[in-house]
């Protein structure tokens, strides 16, 4: 694996924010893999069990509030990374009904002095900054959001992922300007977003894989919310892939890619809640499940997918993986973890490396 990416993370110092979450524990692994020196910071993992923790990696990890400008700048100093991937946030919609203030304040002014200690890091050539496909103004259009759609945001999450984005490029203009990079500045900062994320090790509250997952795992009936909503469904490699990409492309100095960037699947990867549902049990019977609409209905989007030509055509990124193969490797590892104690985040790791080769993609070489 130290050969993805054009070799570029064998040996490099990397700062993960966010480690202990679902895409920063995956992310965590496969920097490892290749060889990078992983530096992560975040909060204690936020479940139980934990896909980090069964993970067992060989990293430092520092246990830390991305609000911490202190701690976050004392972090920085003491291990000077080469590169920040920065995915800390509050990620949850519901839960950014009932915790706007901490969503706000993680979301945007935890990036801010995510940039800030960059800043005052001159080791640092590279930031790709994680926010959503739910930073756009949504309006329910049936085509794909592109990188210079408005920002917006309806509920608190949505709009702390818009505001983020109003950060990178504030940031991007007053300190990271382009037309100074190598001049007086030496750091390229990026923003990634993505769709709906599934794959094993996810046990975050309000996510439909999850709640399926325990549900089965506990011989109970599951409630399926919004059965109705349409979603652009991917395996957590796939945006993760893009990701790397990206900093792959920042750390060699190529200051054209210091911009906006979806990521997500192709137009088959739209589904609804329920045709998801449906595809899931065929991959484990035990599979009970009730469409159900709750009575506190909060307002999330019914239709959201992103339009991803730019990385298809700039960075030739591809997904790997359509929906059923997504659905089936997800499924599989839990049933794994739940049935036999495994775990099967390598196997998933290696079949993904595998099958991008097969298909000819610019990060396997």
């Amino acid at each position: 694996m130290h050969n993805l990416f054009n070799g570029i993370y064998k040996d490099k110092i990397v700062l993960l924010t966010g480690h202990t979450g679902f895409k920063g524990s995956w992310m965590a692994y496969w920097l490892t893999q290749m060889g990078a020196k992983v530096i992560g910071y975040s909060l204690e993992a936020p479940t139980s069990p934990a896909h980090i923790e069964l993970l067992d990696l060989d990293i430092i990890s520092v246990i830390g509030d991305i609000r911490d400008q202190e701690k976050l700048d004392a972090t920085f100093k003491k291990y000077q990374p080469d590169i920040v991937f920065h995915l800390a946030a509050q990620p949850l919609v519901r839960l950014s009904y009932r915790e706007p203030v901490d969503t706000f304040e993680t979301n945007v002014m935890g990036t801010i002095k995510v940039f800030e200690a960059s800043r005052k890091t001159s080791s640092i050539k590279a930031i790709v900054n994680i926010t959503s496909d739910k930073a756009y103004e949504n309006k329910e259009w049936i085509w794909g959001y592109r990188e210079n759609d408005p920002m917006g945001g309806y509920d608190p999450y949505s709009a702390s992922k818009g505001c983020a984005e109003l950060v990178v490029n504030s940031y991007r203009n007053s300190f990271f300007n382009l037309s100074d990079y190598s001049l007086k500045h030496n750091i390229l900062l990026a923003s990634c977003r993505a769709g709906n994320v599934i794959g094993g090790g996810d046990w975050a509250q309000d996510r439909l894989m999850t709640d399926i997952m325990l549900s089965v795992s506990s011989g109970k009936e599951v409630h399926i919310r919004s059965p109705h909503a349409t979603r652009p469904w991917q395996h957590v490699l796939e945006p993760l892939s893009g990701y790397l990409l990206i900093g792959q492309k920042l750390l060699e100095g190529k200051k054209e890619f210091a911009e906006g960037w979806n990521f997500g699947p192709e137009n088959e990867g739209s589904i609804t809640v329920q045709k998801v549902v449906e595809s899931i049990k065929k991959h484990w019977d035990k599979i009970e499940y009730r469409l159900d609409e709750p009575k506190d209905k909060l307002h999330e989007a019914n239709l959201l997918k992103l339009d991803c030509s730019k990385a298809n055509i700039l960075l030739n990124w591809k997904s790997v993986w359509n929906s059923d193969m997504t659905f089936e490797k997800t499924v599989i590892w839990y049933k794994e973890y739940y049935q036999n104690s495994s775990i099967g985040t390598l196997e998933n790791l290696q079949t993904y490396i595998n099958d991008a080769r097969k298909k000819d993609l610019v990060w396997t070489k």
